[in-house]
């Protein structure tokens, strides 16, 4: 059997487009990032200490939120900032998703279809809110 890896970590998130300038130019807005690098098929977003790449996929399709299995962005904030972040994706470009599940969170999608959180439920001591609602739903 064999182990983990040593220094094998996630090194950023992809996520496919027809447009990646586009989609890079949204993640860098809405998460007070920027663009980092461009080719001519894929553009890299830093925020923070991560990054997201922007790849372009030829023939893409929209994911199918709700209704499909879909990876998707949880993006944390403080609790009383929920609604002004919800207005910040807005005015950058994203829509309100027309299904939200739960009012602890805010689902959106981004400009190519793909869905996001805005979620208050991780804190900013990443320890303090660690699988606190899945942990007690277990009880």
């Amino acid at each position: 059997m064999t182990g983990p890896v040593r220094g094998a970590r996630v090194a950023g998130v992809s996520i496919d487009c027809a447009d990646h300038r586009a989609l890079a130019t949204f993640y860098a807005r809405l998460l007070g990032g920027h663009v980092d690098w461009v080719t001519d098929s894929a553009a890299g977003v830093t925020a923070g200490s991560y990054t997201l790449i922007a790849q372009r996929v030829a023939p893409y399709r929209k994911p199918v939120w709700p209704g499909s299995s879909v990876v998707h962005l949880d993006l944390t904030c403080r609790r009383d900032d929920l609604d002004a972040f919800a207005e910040h994706a807005q005015a950058c470009g994203a829509v309100l998703a027309p299904e939200q599940f739960d009012d602890r969170w805010v689902v959106m999608l981004d400009p190519a279809g793909h869905p996001f959180c805005l979620t208050p439920i991780v804190s900013e001591d990443p320890q303090a809110d660690r699988h606190r609602d899945s942990s007690s739903e277990r009880s």
